[in-house]
């Protein structure tokens, strides 16, 4: 069993790291809000630590779950960053949705510092995280990734390797790509059924089961039918990584057309009230315009 040090604990951190003592690790955890920290003790036990610093020192391998660029680099360097209390030959693994240059910048830095450094973005949701059954997409040195993957298990359905820094936040926007258009198609789907007349329930059981199913059809109609939204990955998160897979393409010369349209749907559901909304949420939007 491994000392680990879990750093973020947002609505997928909080159940990622209670996995970890789970499987008998030593966790010690640290929040932005102590409040949350102190929470997470209290029903899992492990400590919380004041600085991510501290809750670094020690530990074999260091997970962060945070929110952009910004506050990944935050709790990685300066005086209180994680990197200043990890010792040589610890490794970072960082499950937050970020984009590949700053993936790229901070396994650059670890690296100098004699640390590895593994991009593991994670898909699956909250449920996923709660039920530790997350897909875990990863980049970095083979070594590091060999290391840390039975760690990561603790709350991971499959976790895999895509090649070096970089490549799992890559593959994360792939995946962000894929759900976004998905998302809008289901969403246009059922707004049509319902101006249709159409049983909803009845619609699903049928078509789930052919080429048309999906796990967004299965797992969010009933939801999208009650015009309920509580229930996954908020709008403004969304956008947020949409952005990144818009900017990463005009470097790449990828062509997402439906991409870009469907990022300005969800700002329009932003407009709407619905930035803490889930992504399902894309339903309100057809219904508020007809």
């Amino acid at each position: 069993m491994a000392k680990v040090a879990f750093l973020g604990l947002g609505v997928m951190g909080f159940p990622m790291a209670g996995h970890l003592v789970a499987k008998g690790h030593e966790v010690t955890v640290w929040n932005r809000t102590a409040a949350k920290a102190e929470a997470w003790v209290a029903k899992h036990g492990g400590r919380a630590a004041h600085t991510a610093r501290a809750a670094a020192q020690g530990a074999d391998f260091v997970m962060a779950c945070v929110g952009n660029d910004d506050d990944l680099r935050a709790v990685c360097t300066g005086a209180d960053g994680a990197f200043a209390g990890m010792a040589g030959g610890a490794i970072f693994v960082d499950h937050t949705t970020v984009s590949a240059a700053v993936t790229r910048e901070l396994a650059g830095e670890a690296a100098a510092l004699g640390l590895g450094f593994v991009d593991a973005p994670v898909s699956g949701g909250q449920a996923g995280a709660e039920n530790g059954v997350l897909s875990v997409m990863c980049g970095g040195e083979e070594a590091a990734y060999a290391a840390a993957e039975p760690v990561v298990a603790a709350y991971a359905r499959i976790c895999r390797r895509l090649g070096p820094s970089g490549a799992g936040q890559l593959a994360k926007m792939v995946n962000q790509i894929c759900i976004a258009g998905l998302v809008q198609g289901l969403s246009e789907g059922l707004h049509f059924a319902e101006k249709a007349g159409l049983d909803i329930e009845e619609l699903v059981e049928v078509i789930s089961q052919g080429a048309a199913g999906s796990w967004q059809m299965v797992n969010r109609h009933k939801t999208m039918k009650q015009g309920k939204f509580d229930y996954g990955f908020a709008v403004d998160w969304m956008r947020k990584d949409l952005g990144i897979c818009l900017r990463t393409a005009e470097e790449n010369g990828a062509s997402l057309p439906v991409t870009a349209l469907i990022d300005q749907f969800y700002k329009d559901v932003q407009k709407l009230g619905g930035g803490r909304w889930d992504t399902s949420s894309l339903i309100a939007r057809l219904r508020a315009i007809g």
